[in-house]
């Protein structure tokens, strides 16, 4: 059985950046994991500002996390004793197809009272859906299980922060 890949959403990486206890023990946890965890360039934008405090936290967590597609950026697979592997996933992004699967989830997606619909999370879920076997940390669960749903993925899990 493999590992799931870890996907953070801005709720763990606004955790994270707080140092809240149980964000911090569950990044910990998956510095052993193949496959970085997976922090999209959206969410980091959404998190990123530019006090001393936060550059500080994120830039150690960040250290252990993988921005897909980006030049600066740790590689998604963490190196092996037989050599470097790749995530097929990660090295590659949405197509015009998926892009198109985000916009539908935006609108189908049963969300709940007073949320309205947000293209990251939707980016965040679809990403998840990608990687198959997935675990998405978060602070709102009930929308990354709406897109989700909406996305009909399978075997991603979703972890309250």
């Amino acid at each position: 059985m493999s590992a799931r890949v870890p996907v953070y959403d801005t709720g763990m990486l606004i955790a994270l950046a707080d140092r809240k206890a149980k964000a911090v023990r569950l990044h910990a946890g998956l510095q052993d994991t193949p496959h970085r965890a997976l922090v999209l360039g959206p969410v980091l934008a959404q998190v990123w500002r530019p006090s001393p405090a936060t550059v500080h936290a994120l830039a150690g967590v960040m250290k252990d996390c993988t921005v897909p597609q980006a030049r600066s950026s740790a590689p998604a697979m963490r190196p092996t004793s037989v050599g470097q592997t790749a995530c097929i996933m990660c090295a590659t992004g949405p197509d015009i197809t998926e892009w198109q699967r985000i916009g539908s989830a935006l609108g189908a997606a049963e969300l709940p009272p007073k949320k309205r619909p947000d293209a990251v999370d939707a980016l965040v879920a679809l990403t998840a859906a990608r990687h198959g076997s997935a675990v998405v940390f978060t602070s709102d669960p009930a929308d990354l299980d709406a897109y989700l749903k909406a996305l009909d993925a399978k075997d991603v899990h979703v972890v309250q922060i």
